[in-house]
């Protein structure tokens, strides 16, 4: 019962800080977004426009990015209790879209001055669709 108990309260912990990332990255990009939304989105459409969806891709991408990281840091524990080859495999593919995140996060693309225009509302379907996801893989590992 003790350990059921404790597993809640780390659901709860986890979600906690969840929205506490998403709530900061938000914020971040809704302050940042004057300074160089004409970097991101170049000549292109109204920035007005747009400014939803990139605050939107933004705040997804770095839940996206902290679940990765939480998911990452799960398995390698599991991985050093069990030595089984299907963690292994877990860590592989929590790893790889980790770092798929890390590149195509709006904080590296604006850092680098890459372009998300043209891509609309499809510029955050992606990671939202993938925080669906790992929102499912990242309970059922906490959970079992």
């Amino acid at each position: 019962m003790n350990t059921q108990m404790n597993r809640k309260v780390g659901i709860w912990l986890i979600l906690a800080g969840l929205i506490a990332v998403a709530i900061l990255s938000g914020v971040w990009a809704v302050l940042t977004f004057n300074d160089f939304g004409s970097r991101v989105f170049p000549g292109g459409p109204n920035l007005a426009n747009l400014a939803f969806l990139y605050i939107a891709r933004t705040v997804f991408s770095t839940v996206n990015l902290a679940m990765l990281s939480i998911l990452t840091a799960t398995y390698a524990v599991i991985y050093s209790k069990t030595r089984s080859q299907f963690t292994v495999g877990l860590l592989i593919f929590s790893a790889v879209f980790l770092m798929k995140d890390i590149a195509s996060s709006p904080y590296v693309l604006g850092v680098f001055q890459y372009s998300l225009s043209g891509l609309g509302p499809f510029a955050f379907i992606e990671p939202l669709l993938e925080l669906a996801a790992l929102s499912v893989l990242l309970y059922l590992s906490i959970e079992y």
